[in-house]
């Protein structure tokens, strides 16, 4: 199962990509917006991979953020929802600015997407109101995209840091959600506190915050 991979952009279209990785070409499925963002040919690019295995297929889809891929699962697993328009979905939200439309029952912002018509952005929104909880909030701790070069030389990732702050403000939503909050507004709060943080806030710090921004 390919989970992820690493090497040079070799040509790109509509909707796909071919990393070479040691002279081998992988064919990767992306987002609009992925290809958007997609280094000159040749260029280096690192993309997270969702493997679909099928009896008469392999494909792989690229996203350049775990939270990115996390959202096309999450899209994915309501019905009528295939990796092509999960992937026209991601074209036109990011997956923070998808949460926000959905925890808001914003239909009308995912039915923008390609082959989504009024009923199936209805059953998204519908499906997946409760699930989306965090994701806005996940999505803004996400690093920039992996094929982005590293602030210094020889500088290691710190996949742990990440990990870290989308778990406190994880649980920073679901503090305010045991206060009597609604989980919409409770992560939208969150969301909004945690961009205007500069330092890595501890769980009090947040959450006090957050009363602050929905005592507004």
């Amino acid at each position: 199962m390919i989970a992820k991979l690493k090497g040079l952009l070799d040509s790109s279209g509509t909707d796909w990509l071919i990393i070479d990785v040691s002279g081998v070409g992988y064919l990767v499925f992306a987002s609009g917006r992925t290809l958007g963002n997609l280094p000159a040919n040749g260029g280096a690019i690192s993309l997270i991979i969702e493997t679909h295995v099928r009896e008469d297929h392999i494909h792989l889809y690229g996203f350049p953020t775990v939270a990115e891929r996390d959202m096309f699962r999450l899209l994915t697993s309501v019905s009528g929802v295939g990796a092509k328009v999960g992937l026209a979905i991601l074209s036109v939200l990011a997956p923070d600015a998808l949460a926000q439309a959905i925890a808001a029952g914003d239909k009308g912002a995912v039915a923008r997407a390609q082959g989504v018509g009024p009923r199936l952005a209805q059953r998204i929104v519908t499906e997946l109101k409760d699930k989306v909880a965090g994701f806005a909030v996940s999505a803004s701790a996400a690093p920039a995209s992996p094929s982005a070069p590293s602030k210094a030389a020889g500088a290691k990732a710190a996949p742990d840091d990440s990990d870290a702050r989308s778990e406190l403000l994880n649980d920073a939503v679901s503090a305010l959600v045991n206060l009597g909050y609604g989980r919409t507004e409770a992560f939208s709060a969150i969301s909004t506190v945690a961009r205007q943080q500069d330092d890595a806030p501890s769980l009090q710090i947040l959450i006090r915050a957050g009363l602050r921004e929905l005592g507004r």
